[in-house]
C-alpha cells in the first residue's frame, strides 16, 4: 500500500477544475501538488454520503481493493470513476479513507508523491 492524496472537502472553486458528473463533483490539484493534495467540490445534490463530501479523506493506491476492503466498515463500493481507475471508500475511526488499483502500471494518475511514495 502506498499514499497516493488526501482529498479536501472545500466549497470554493478553483481554477481547473474536473468535473465528475456521475458524482456531482469537481476534483483539482492533484497533478499541481508535491504532496498530492486534492480540492474536492461537492453539488448540493451529490450522490455520495455525507461524510465524503464533509470529512478529508486520505488515499492510498493497493493491488487488490477486495482485499483491501474485505471485513472493514464500507462507506463507498468499489467503482471505477475514470477509465482505468477503481476506488472503493471505508471508514476507519470516524475518517474516510480512500483504496485506489490501476489497471496498468503505466495509467496517468499511477503517480505517488515523491516518484515512489510511501509504503505501509
Amino acid at each position: 500500500m502506498k499514499y497516493h492524496h488526501i482529498g479536501i472537502p472545500t466549497t470554493e472553486e478553483r481554477p481547473g477544475e474536473v468535473y465528475l458528473e456521475k458524482y456531482g463533483m469537481s476534483v483539482v490539484g492533484f497533478e499541481n501538488s508535491d504532496y498530492g493534495v486534492e480540492w474536492l467540490r461537492f453539488e448540493p445534490d451529490s450522490p455520495l454520503p455525507d461524510l465524503a463530501k464533509t470529512v478529508p479523506h486520505i488515499a492510498f493506491v493497493v493491488d487488490d481493493i477486495a482485499k483491501a476492503i474485505k471485513g472493514k466498515d464500507v462507506l463507498i463500493e468499489p467503482n471505477s470513476p475514470i477509465p482505468g481507475v477503481t476506488v472503493a471508500f471505508v471508514v476507519e475511526n470516524g475518517a474516510p479513507i480512500e483504496f485506489l488499483s490501476f489497471e496498468s502500471e503505466d495509467h496517468p494518475l499511477n503517480t505517488t508523491v515523491g516518484g515512489n511514495g510511501i509504503s505501509l
